[in-house]
């Protein structure tokens, strides 16, 4: 990374705003921010006044977007996922701000009013329409009532209200206590949700006893102007709510006519504008001196020659480029993350953890690696692996035109159903014993038997769980000791070899030592001769010094902690267990359920049925467990060897198009 400085003459400003946006070779800094030792001989510049007339357009055809793409029909449901659309992309020239708002200006002034017009008159009919809804729902509590709804109210000798409540009894109490009332009832629902339409009728003399009871006891409909029995009114009603439908449907369709004729050119246009905008608002983070703006930013190496000539280019040499040499602190450069296409996929899992800090070791292709081996030896049954695999090849070869995401994504679950298959053969694992269960009628019979290298196959994890924890502890060593070398490496390019030798380099001597002289006496796996048991134990030795002098007489516990590390990986062993108890239990109890039905057929399909959703679920659990689980050995494990994170990633001003392109 190189830290980049740009000095050049305002007349020339705008046309290296625009040559670096092409080209996209530098991330340019907030000055007033991150480097504000430059205000002692330069201002702080503002954003280009023509800014506020990108912001003013760009609001003005999102607004319009929004509308269109909101009454858009879209497909829906399979269609929807089974053939995604692209957004169709439009061939554009260069034109300037002027030519660009000119041309905004007219097409707004030709379908703006229409298309706000057209969203108001929804927003209109929509709230006639819950008002009817509101209006037809308390009316259908009155159907039963044979009166005219217009004799709700007062009246000179009568007070007349409607509604429901959910305490009749309690109302008709409250109302034997008043003279000249009287109250209809009819029931609705039943049980806790019970409740009843009620009109009472009194004199008007009673007026504010009536009132104080229906604002106790009664929910009053509001049905004032409404004419006509409540069959006749919910006729009318239903009539009213169809003939809004009906509106609604003409703006609707004209709309659409409107987002097919204008939405891709609007799309289009708005990009444009937008990117316009990134060049007016990018000047907020120079600064200014009477006649020159200073840009400061970084800039890759190997583009550092590509970056001079290009703003030479477009400034006459009327620009001074300064390149240097940052260091870590206090410039804290932005890091590049750079990997093959095939591994796209593994920097997302790297950014859920935390970007690399500018020269640190990237660790994403090893961890990717590890995170798919340790994936299928948790999962390890071929029957998942290929569901998995197949799944991600139709996604990737489907979808992967589509969406970066899917087919990054797509591919990582190629390698994933790829290893979990593998596993699964090696570990007689297909759907745990689904084939031997119900083909060869023999629970106990392997899909194949084969020696290889001495080493027969394939291993069970449930018949022989030692082997597996032994090639897992084994995968753990190899794990560990590779974040190691890498912490030895980081080490040694920032000269701290206190960190080298004290703490990195002690834990190759213990391992070594250690693993001599446990395998001589506990586990008997070598026999050490004297001098062989002396080299160990010195091993041993000078490794606990150098940990004691990194860390003090704390230093022994890291011990503990790294065997605690080691054993971690152990839930290799553990999960591949739990998907084979899991996929053989729910064998065992599909066979059952189907020996159980007397009807052989409707036995065999209740049997599939089963098989297929345990099965399915078990896929959901064990495929999530073994990606958190193998997560957490990179993040907590691996990382905790080398790795530490808290860097920003390098970000060049550079033009994204979706909607646009232009033309060769």
């Amino acid at each position: 990374m190189r830290k980049v400085t740009l000095i050049v003459h305002q007349n020339y400003i705008e046309d290296v705003i625009q040559r670096l946006h092409e080209t996209g070779l530098m991330e340019i800094i907030d000055i007033a921010k991150e480097d504000p030792e430059t205000s002692e001989y330069a201002k702080n510049a503002s954003m280009h006044p023509d800014a506020s007339v990108c912001t003013t357009y760009e609001l003005r055809l999102s607004r319009i977007i929004d509308i269109l793409n909101s009454i858009q029909k879209k497909p829906g449901g399979f269609k929807a996922i089974l053939r995604p659309q692209l957004p169709e992309v439009k061939h554009v020239d260069e034109e300037t701000l002027d030519e660009l708002c000119s041309y905004a200006e007219g097409v707004l002034d030709e379908i703006e009013k229409h298309i706000i017009k057209g969203e108001q008159q929804l927003k209109e009919l929509s709230e006639k329409r819950e008002d009817i809804k509101n209006v037809i729902q308390q009316v259908e509590y009155l159907k039963d009532f044979e009166m005219d709804l217009s004799y709700l109210g007062e009246t000179d000798y009568l007070i007349v209200k409607a509604g429901k409540t959910i305490d009749l009894q309690g109302l008709k109490k409250a109302i034997d206590q008043i003279e000249n009332v009287t109250i209809f009832s009819k029931q609705f629902g039943t049980g806790k949700n019970v409740e009843w339409a009620v009109v009472v009728v009194a004199h008007i003399s009673e007026k504010d006893k009536i009132d104080k009871i229906s604002r106790g006891g009664i929910i009053e409909f509001n049905l004032d102007n409404l004419s006509g029995t409540p069959n006749e009114i919910l006729e009318q009603l239903k009539q009213d709510k169809k003939e809004i439908g009906k509106e609604r449907g003409k703006i609707v369709a004209q709309l659409r006519k409107y987002a097919k004729d204008h939405l891709p050119d609007l799309l289009a246009l708005r990009e444009e504008i937008q990117l316009e905008q990134m060049r007016k608002e990018v000047t907020k983070n120079f600064a200014k001196t009477n006649t020159t703006y200073v840009i400061k930013g970084w800039a890759l190496e190997k583009n550092e020659n590509k970056l001079k000539a290009s703003v030479d280019d477009v400034a006459k040499n009327h620009v001074v480029c300064n390149l240097e040499t940052p260091s870590a602190n206090p410039d804290n450069p932005p890091t590049y993350i750079e990997t093959p296409k095939w591994a796209s996929s593994f920097r997302t899992l790297l950014e859920l953890f935390s970007t690399p800090k500018y020269n640190e070791i990237n660790p994403t292709i090893i961890m990717g690696i590890f995170f798919v081996l340790f994936f299928g030896v948790m999962l390890g049954d071929a029957g998942y692996g290929l569901i998995i695999l197949s799944l991600s090849l139709f996604g990737y070869i489907k979808f992967s035109k589509f969406s970066g995401f899917i087919r990054g994504w797509a591919f990582l679950g190629i390698w994933l159903g790829l290893t979990t298959t593998i596993v699964g053969f090696l570990t007689n694992g297909f759907f745990g014993d689904l084939i031997p269960r119900f083909f060869y009628n023999n629970p106990d019979q392997p899909l194949y038997s084969l020696t290889i290298g001495g080493v027969h196959l394939p291993i069970e994890p449930l018949r022989d769980p030692l082997t597996i924890l032994t090639i897992a502890l084994l995968f753990g060593l190899i794990h560990l000791n590779i974040g190691i070398i890498l912490a030895i490496y980081q080490s040694y390019k920032n000269r701290d070899f206190k960190e080298l030798f004290a703490n990195h380099s002690s834990w190759l001597l213990l391992e070594l030592g250690g693993g001599l002289l446990l395998g001589d006496s506990l586990l008997h796996l070598v026999s050490l001769g004297t001098v062989e048991f002396y080299f160990a134990l010195i091993l041993v030795i000078i490794g606990l010094v150098l940990r004691i002098w990194h860390a003090g007489p704390l230093g022994f516990f890291d011990i503990t902690g790294f065997v605690g590390d080691w054993l971690s990986y152990a839930r290799l062993l553990a999960l591949g267990l739990a998907t084979a108890g899991m996929a053989l239990a729910f064998n065992i109890i599909a066979k059952l359920f189907a020996d159980m039905i007397p009807i052989q057929i409707i036995g065999v399909i209740v049997m599939v049925i089963l098989l297929v959703l345990m099965h399915a679920i078990n896929l959901g659990l064990q495929a999530l467990g073994a990606g958190v689980h193998s997560l957490r050995l990179q993040y907590v494990e691996f990382f905790n060897r080398f790795y530490e994170g808290g860097g920003h990633e390098f970000k060049p001003f550079s033009i994204k198009r979706k909607y646009t392109k232009t033309k060769e």
